[in-house]
Order: structure tokens, then C-alpha cells, then sequence
């Protein structure tokens, strides 16, 4: 069970929204949680610095007290960004993210350990902007109030371990938490927690975390939301040269609209709701993900699918189609049509899944219309604000950068953040 609970970690990880979806209703966290500093601008990290920076932590806030006898371990999981295949995880979709080097790395202590019936078994948890929180571990656990909504990244989590324990034990565990994954900007942050607690419950129910669940650097994933399967994709091929390769731009607007935290649950409403007219017309389609274009089509003229349901069903099928497509076309080392099928995701979730907004429409079409290098460029994440991504030749991509951060300025009145990124490597244990 522990391995499945990290796989599912790491969809929602890759997926979009934010991955608080993975977490009991009574636990999930606002959006507005605030884990980890946020810097005006940022580069890829140092994972031994962040390591450095938990340890530091981890000896500030708990050292003077914690069981010497407990084992120490290291965790670390990237952030990501979604390549394509928006808004189509609730469906059982396909999605193609990338782990981008930015990192939550977790450092603590801990064991599985007999219950007792004091109130002295605890989990405790701090992170860089957070004070000590402590809680117990039971299936009656209740969600974190207050300034410590934040915890319940981590209780829910944790909670699904409690299957893989015998009814007489229990966890105990002191874990530092720090990080350098942008916040609200589409880049999982949360979901990056999520599965470095995965990753640390692994270690504390001994099974191994270090075989597979790091092994991916340098490659995509394509990821089937249905059955949580998934295929390796390596950008050109197995055999192609890293340094022959485009390079993504990752730019964040810097907005987050609110409208947009009222907006998901009424698009799942619609995609739900144009499922039932397609499964009417094909019973054989049980979610957006088994029709295809010529079905959406075919209910368009007989079978009443239009209106917002019709841009919605439309969105959702091309998308997975484009994602499938994106894959093959990495792997042959096509940039030209992986840059068209970026560009048709973007205007498909402006116009049909309507989830851009003014200043992300400026950021794309400034790389769209740089010229001679960039391949194709798209919002990344659920919308209403964040980043975009840009496929770019890698000589040209720091002109890029420069050119994004003065005229998305000059045109908006806000300052962007970009960076340059390639495939990182995948959550792991760290070898302290």
C-alpha cells in the first residue's frame, strides 16, 4: 500500500489543481497557506543547501529534546510543472509533467512504535516560516485550526499510512521542513510536501524510497489519471543528446485572480454534466476521457452538447489528444510540432475551458511572437493567474527571459519571474 499511496502522491502532484484533492475533506488546507518563503527571484536550488537549511532547523527546534535513539532520515521532492494536459486529471485524463529543480526536502527522526496510553507519543513538525506544531495519530485525527492549517498537508498524508501499521502501533516523529518551490504560482508547491511526507512515511514503514522514485531525471512522464499508469519520456529519444535538446522558460505573472478558487468545482460540474449527454448518445463513454473528438462532435448535432458544455467536452478530448500526441513528438525530437500542440492547449483553455486571464494571454503571446527560437508557449496549471511554459532553443533562451521581464512590465504595470529549467530529478531519500 505504501508504494500505491506514493504514486498517488505524485498524480496529484503532476496534476492540477493544487493537490489538497489527495487529502480527507475535514483536512484539506486554504489555499492561501503559506509553507515556505517566497522569493522575488529565484533560480534552481541547491538541494544540499536546503538540506543544510532543515538540519539547522530541525537542531533549533528540536534537538534539546528529541529520542537520540531515533533513526535520522533525509527526504527530498521536486516541484513540477505541467508541460500539457490541463484540466483533464478529474477525468481521467492524461497529463505530461516534468519534476523542475526546485525541492521540499523533509529532515527528522522518527519510528513506528507501540502505542501507549499516555499523551506523550506525538508527531511534531516545523517548517521555515511555522512554529512547532505537534499532533497524535489516530483515524479520529482532526484537521489543524488557526495558523496551523498548513499541517494538514501533512496529517493527510500520514493518515494514509495508518493501513499499513498493526492495530497496537502507531507514529512518532520530529520532522524540519524547508523548501524553495514558488508558492501560488502552479508548481506544486503543496503537492512537492505532500510527497516528501509520502516519501519520509515510506522510510518510517520500511519500504524502500530510493528504488524508482528518483529515477526520472532528465525525462517527462506521461501519466494516465485513470489507471496511474505511466510511461517515462525522454525529450529526443533515449539516444538523443541533452545538449541538442530545447529547454523550457518557466514565467510566473506574479497574479492569482480569486475567481478562480470558485471556478474549479463549477468546470468539474460541467465536464460532469456534458459526460451524462455523451454517455446518453454512446454508453460506452463513462468520462470525457473515452470520447474522442467525433463524438463530441457527433453530440454537438444530435444529442444537445452545447453551449459552455460543448467548449468544455471540447477542451477535455483535444487536450488528452494533444497530450498523447506531445509524447510521441518529444521522444522524435519534433520540437516544431510539440510547440504547435503547446500553442492549441493555450488557446483551448482560454477560449473553450476559459481559465486564462489578461496578463497570461500577454506573457504567451510575447513568446509566442519572439521569433526565431521558441517553439511554443502555454499556461501551465489551473489558471486565473500563475506561469506559463515555453519551449525554447536553449541559446536563445536567457535573451528570451530578458525580453518577457521588460515588456510584460511595460505592458501590465507587474514585474514577471522567470527561470530556465530542464527535467530534474524525482522525489528520493537523501544518504545523510
Amino acid at each position: 500500500m505504501c508504494v500505491h499511496i506514493l504514486i498517488v502522491a505524485i498524480i496529484h502532484l503532476c496534476s492540477i489543481p493544487s493537490s489538497s484533492a489527495f487529502l480527507p475533506p475535514s483536512l484539506k488546507p486554504p489555499a492561501s497557506s503559506k509553507i515556505f518563503s517566497a522569493a522575488s527571484e529565484v533560480m534552481p536550488s541547491n538541494v544540499q543547501t536546503l538540506v543544510d537549511q532543515a538540519k539547522s532547523l530541525f537542531d533549533s527546534s528540536f534537538g534539546a529534546d528529541v529520542d537520540k535513539n531515533l533513526p535520522n532520515y533525509c527526504v527530498s521532492a521536486p516541484g513540477r510543472v505541467n508541460l500539457i494536459g490541463e484540466h483533464t486529471d478529474y477525468t481521467g485524463g492524461y497529463v505530461l509533467p516534468l519534476a523542475i529543480g526546485f525541492n521540499t526536502v523533509g529532515y527528522g527522526c522518527g519510528s513506528v512504535v507501540k502505542k501507549d496510553s499516555s499523551e506523550s507519543i506525538k508527531c511534531r513538525i516545523v517548517s521555515t516560516n511555522n512554529p512547532v506544531a505537534e499532533f497524535h495519530v489516530s483515524p479520529s485525527l482532526e484537521a489543524s485550526t488557526g495558523s496551523n492549517k498548513w499541517v494538514n498537508y501533512v496529517q493527510g498524508v500520514v493518515l494514509q499510512y495508518l493501513p499499513d501499521l498493526k492495530e497496537d502501533e502507531t507514529f512518532i516523529f520530529a520532522l524540519a521542513i524547508v523548501g524553495d518551490v514558488p508558492l501560488g504560482s502552479g508548481l506544486s508547491s503543496s503537492a512537492s510536501l505532500e510527497v516528501a511526507t509520502a516519501c519520509e512515511g515510506c522510510t518510517l514503514v520500511r519500504e524502500a524510497t530510493k528504488d524508482g522514485t528518483g529515477s526520472c531525471e532528465g525525462k517527462l512522464l506521461l501519466l494516465d489519471c485513470r489507471s496511474l499508469d505511466y510511461r517515462e519520456v525522454s525529450m529526443g529519444g533515449e539516444n538523443a543528446s541533452s545538449s541538442d535538446a530545447p529547454v523550457l522558460v518557466i514565467t510566473n505573472s506574479n497574479v492569482k485572480h480569486d475567481l478562480g478558487d470558485g471556478e474549479y468545482p463549477v468546470r468539474v460540474r460541467q465536464c460532469k454534466e456534458a459526460t451524462d449527454i455523451l454517455t446518453k448518445m454512446n454508453p460506452s463513454i463513462q468520462s470525457l476521457r473515452d470520447a474522442t473528438m467525433k463524438d463530441v462532435e457527433a453530440a454537438a448535432k444530435s444529442a444537445g452538447l452545447e453551449g459552455v458544455l460543448l467548449q468544455r467536452a471540447r477542451h477535455v478530448v483535444s487536450e488528452n489528444e494533444r497530450t498523447v500526441k506531445t509524447a510521441d513528438a518529444l521522444e522524435k525530437g519534433d520540437w516544431e510540432t510539440v510547440g504547435k500542440l503547446m500553442n492549441a492547449s493555450h488557446t483551448s483553455m482560454r477560449d473553450d475551458y476559459e481559465v486564462s486571464c489578461e496578463e497570461i494571454d500577454v506573457l504567451v503571446d510575447l513568446a509566442q511572437t519572439f521569433g526565431d527560437g521558441v517553439f511554443g508557449s502555454r499556461l501551465t496549471g489551473g489558471g486565473f493567474g500563475g506561469c506559463t511554459v515555453t519551449l525554447v532553443k536553449k541559446d536563445s533562451a536567457q535573451q528570451l527571459i530578458e525580453y518577457l521581464k521588460t515588456q510584460y512590465e511595460a505592458k501590465t504595470g507587474t514585474k514577471c519571474v522567470c527561470f530556465e529549467t530542464a527535467a530534474a530529478s524525482g522525489a528520493k531519500a537523501i544518504d545523510l
